[in-house]
């Protein structure tokens, strides 16, 4: 069987939900509204489509929940990243959702972590989360996820008029970056371009109107 892989969702990290909703309200003009909590790691977000089977996810550290038995996923628990969060929200990660997630992982030229499978409702889903809960290339290395049958997720949300046109990766070492991301099967889902230091940066357009970068 063909690996086929795809955008799933990108992520905007904030220090709060209210913050991020800010922040999307101020780039792109719609809300996205409250979505769920993910009780294994302590998170919550906010959701809305970007077209093609994907979707923008807000996400932080949920207040009222308890500390994880173990990592956050993306990074989250990392001092740095919580500093980053609390100056601003940006453009954070970005998860490919792939039809064989163990064969990406045998033919990954890197390590991946490993797979951690969450539940919801009569929806399960595998995810590839490093131990200590850490992100490759500050969050370019894309996160894998594997859902059960059945429609995407995206298909139940509130349709804000967004749609996804690119993911743009800055790294400082471009064509090393391209490498690993042509091993992975997934070059074709974003455009990296030479700088400095390391970023990623979403496209978006609403209701047909030009892109807008949020990053």
């Amino acid at each position: 069987m063909t690996v086929k892989n795809k955008i799933d969702h990108i992520v905007i990290g904030a220090n709060d939900l209210e913050q991020g909703v800010a922040f999307i309200k101020k780039k792109l003009n719609v809300i996205l509204p409250k979505a769920s909590k993910h009780a294994d790691m302590s998170t919550h977000n906010c959701v809305a489509p970007t077209g093609n089977d994907s979707f923008i996810e807000i996400l932080s550290v949920d207040p009222e929940a308890p500390t994880p038995p173990r990592a956050r996923w993306f990074d989250m628990d990392n001092p740095a990243v919580v500093e980053k969060f609390k100056q601003s929200p940006c453009a954070y990660h970005w998860v490919v959702g792939t039809t064989d997630l163990d064969a990406v992982i045998a033919n990954s030229p890197i390590p991946l972590g490993e797979v951690v499978k969450f539940s919801r409702g009569d929806r399960s889903w595998r995810l590839t989360i490093p131990t200590d809960g850490s992100l490759q290339e500050n969050g370019l290395i894309p996160t894998f996820i594997e859902w059960s049958p059945g429609a995407h997720p995206s298909s139940g949300m509130a349709d804000l008029g967004l749609e996804l046109h690119e993911v743009v990766l800055t790294h400082p070492k471009p064509a090393w970056l391209i490498d690993i991301l042509l091993k992975l099967n997934v070059a074709h889902l974003a455009t990296v371009v030479a700088g400095k230091n390391k970023a990623i940066t979403f496209n978006i357009a609403v209701n047909n109107q030009a892109p807008v970068q949020i990053s």
